[in-house]
């Protein structure tokens, strides 16, 4: 898109500042200046991790399942022709169905400490919610509850974890000045590999086990579409009353799968049965950012050949759980918690002979207490916090 082209898209509720314009995302030469602009923002970030530019491009491509059930757009910031920021707007018909609530969600949103330039990105994604009819509009989701979610507010001194996100510690306040509040607070823990049983952990899992058949065991690749099934099936049963709550459609989940499979130790996917029912899962994951972090987002020529290497000889040292679940009706129960401590407990040998010494937790809601409890009792501690902002849209001219 050339500047021109730029000039005419500004959009009406930008700044005065004239050396500023917003302008859609087209074509490939915009798409490749919204995937890398977070290169300049985080230059001399050392805690930035550079996502890999392929999966950047299959993430924002038609072909992601999300767009199947999604309306989309997103824009770039320039100033005096260069790249200063981006943000995206999406609605979710899904979560409409759902929920009924004519909320609209932004996400993707990067850009240079400016107050114009903060208030020239949320004008334009809150102005497109609005024609659509949204009432609300809240994120970052990137793009959905199920991906990339919230804001880092807190914990901006270690590097994030494989699929969480970073940002510049101005970003929050910068959005406050243009009237988003806080919704939903989302914890990422940390636990060290070698955690202890807690007293209260043996002592819960001993009167399940009074009670009920557990058999915990690990993934089966061999049979991997009928294993996929039944995670889906208990992550859509064990979630369906949490915040925010989308299930996963068959096509979304599926694709998630590709990278489980590609990147799945079996022994480090647990799945616990009850009287031969599958009850529980918990997948845990390379950190892959540990492993990409110098590929400056490249796997040519040859970052492709480092990253086999390192993930095939030598595994991260830390590890994130991305799923978990535990089906509803166990909830607030005593087979509930003990079906939670053993799925994590039954990763944790297997974590050991892969050289993993650290893992993350994430996310967890703040108010999610049962969870937070069972996590604090092998020592979790919370070392991120990313946060959900919403803003009322009011019609225009109010």
């Amino acid at each position: 898109m050339d500047a021109d082209n730029r000039q005419e898209q500004q959009h009406p509720g930008n700044p005065t500042d004239s050396s500023l314009q917003i302008a859609k995302v087209e074509g490939r030469r915009a798409l490749n200046e919204f995937i890398r602009l977070p290169w300049a923002l985080y230059r001399d970030d050392p805690n930035w991790v550079p996502p890999l530019l392929l999966e950047r491009r299959d993430h924002l491509s038609p072909k992601n399942p999300y767009f199947a059930h999604a309306t989309f757009c997103s824009w770039l910031a320039y100033r005096d022709s260069k790249p200063v920021g981006r943000i995206s707007a999406q609605i979710d018909q899904l979560h409409i169905e759902r929920y009924q609530d004519a909320k609209g969600f932004f996400g993707m949103l990067e850009a240079e400490d400016s107050p114009d330039v903060f208030k020239a990105l949320t004008n334009t994604a809150e102005s497109w919610l609005r024609e659509q009819g949204m009432q609300q509009i809240s994120g970052p989701f990137n793009l959905s509850i199920n991906q990339e979610l919230g804001l880092l507010v807190d914990g901006f001194d270690t590097p994030p974890s494989l699929m969480m996100g970073h940002a510049r510690p101005y970003y929050g306040p910068r959005l406050e000045e243009n009237g988003y509040a806080k919704e939903k607070d989302l914890l990422a823990y940390i636990i060290d590999a070698d955690f202890k049983h807690s007293a209260a952990m043996q002592t819960v899992i001993k009167r399940a086990k009074k009670k009920s058949n557990l058999h915990i065991r690990p993934l089966q690749k061999s049979n991997f579409k009928k294993e996929l099934n039944i995670i889906q099936d208990i992550f859509n049963d064990a979630w369906s009353h949490n915040w925010g709550f989308v299930p996963f459609t068959d096509d979304e989940f599926e694709h998630m799968g590709k990278d489980l499979k590609m990147l799945a130790n079996e022994e480090l996917v647990k799945i616990a049965e009850v009287d031969g029912e599958p009850a529980a899962f918990m997948v845990a994951l390379p950190n892959i950012n540990e492993a990409i972090r110098d590929l400056n987002g490249r796997l040519l020529p040859f970052g492709w050949l480092k990253l086999l290497w390192r993930l095939k000889v030598k595994y991260p040292q830390s590890a994130r759980i991305p799923l978990m679940g535990v089906r509803r009706r166990y909830h607030d129960s005593i087979l509930g918690a003990a079906l939670a401590f053993m799925v994590i407990a039954s990763s944790q040998e297997p974590g050991l002979k892969l050289g993993i010494k650290e893992v993350e937790l994430s996310w967890i809601l703040e108010d999610n207490m049962p969870m937070r409890n069972i996590i604090e009792s092998i020592s979790g501690r919370v070392y991120k916090t990313y946060r959900i902002y919403n803003k009322a849209l009011q019609p225009e001219g109010n």
